[in-house]
């Protein structure tokens, strides 16, 4: 009897404490949450978050803060969340090249995308546009890899870090069309972009948002996109398929993710606030006029394309022969 009791008693403890964990987490988010960007302000990244955060904050009824951790294409910001409390205040806004890209072409990489984070939301797609310098004499994908052939060892690419997408995309283009091209890397790409309008790098692989900005400026001209579509932001550049130059076809994505461990219910609560705050006609207007496509994904979705989307780059990363220790 007294085993019995016992076994009893033990069962509503584990109720009340069931109870009072979920009910501690109903009222989430009590305070302010932070999002980092592992990049500097000014690029892709950034413009995306700022898009969706005033909604965002309506829906969660609690500010967001904006915080930016660059370096190592965006491992330093990565690290700083999967070092974070899991409680859902600390997220992480990535890139293709931060979750998926960054693991396949560091020898050591300082993280692990599905054991170390709990994937949120996939929040954008978008193609990368290859544009160059104003002053490159190509008007033309064709042209420009006439010009690169002509011109070996003197033409540079920036990008927004090494192991991103945009280092990966020109390796990729280098492998198909046998150019070469040097590698210069930076902190993000307000700053490749600043160098490229300057003309110290001539050529970017980069998202069409970021690019269409400046090629609409007329300070960078746009070659090709890397979908299979014309993109709406630059409805007059071909893909670079239909240029016959490469077979190289590219779209990458935007994502959250919180640290492993964070409870279910905070994990639903988040995702359900990016589908609504992705779902508003006014947000998904300005995200496919600047050349995004608003491709929202819950958090179980989300993690089962990372897994998809992992070795598919891992793949990408050894042909186009892109290491980095």
């Amino acid at each position: 009897m007294l085993k019995f009791l016992r076994i009893v008693g033990s069962f509503l403890i584990a109720l009340v404490l069931g109870g009072s964990l979920s009910s501690a987490w109903a009222a989430f988010p009590e305070k302010p949450i932070k999002i980092i960007i592992g990049f500097p302000a000014g690029g892709p990244l950034d413009a995306h978050m700022r898009l969706l955060s005033d909604k965002l904050q309506a829906v969660l009824g609690q500010p967001v803060i904006i915080d930016y951790k660059a370096g190592a294409g965006g491992a330093v910001g990565a690290q700083s969340v999967m070092q974070s409390p899991p409680d859902g205040y600390t997220l992480l806004l990535a890139n293709t090249g931060t979750m998926v890209i960054n693991p396949a072409i560091y020898t050591k990489s300082p993280y692990d995308t599905l054991k170390d984070f709990q994937p949120i939301a996939r929040t954008a797609q978008q193609p990368l546009a290859l544009i160059v310098n104003k002053d490159v004499s190509a008007n033309t994908l064709k042209e420009f890899v006439t010009y690169a052939k002509a011109n070996p060892g003197k033409l540079n690419y920036g990008s927004a870090g090494n192991g991103g997408i945009s280092h990966l995309v020109p390796e990729m283009l280098k492998s198909e069309t046998g150019i070469f091209m040097v590698h210069i890397p930076f902190k993000g790409s307000a700053p490749a972009f600043t160098d490229l309008i300057a003309g110290h790098v001539q050529f970017m692989a980069e998202s069409v948002p970021q690019a269409a900005n400046y090629a609409k400026q007329g300070k960078v001209k746009a070659l090709a996109v890397t979908s299979a579509k014309r993109n709406p932001a630059l409805p007059n550049t071909p893909t670079v398929i239909e240029t016959g130059i490469a077979n190289l076809e590219v779209v990458g994505f935007y994502g959250i993710l919180a640290p492993k461990g964070t409870p279910p219910e905070v994990t639903n609560k988040l995702s359900g606030a990016f589908k609504e705050t992705l779902e508003s006609p006014e947000i998904q207007k300005r995200m496919i006029e600047q050349g995004a496509d608003p491709a929202y994904l819950n958090a179980d979705q989300f993690t089962k394309y990372l897994a998809a989307e992992m070795p598919r780059w891992a793949k990408a990363v050894k042909q186009a022969g892109a290491k980095l220790d």
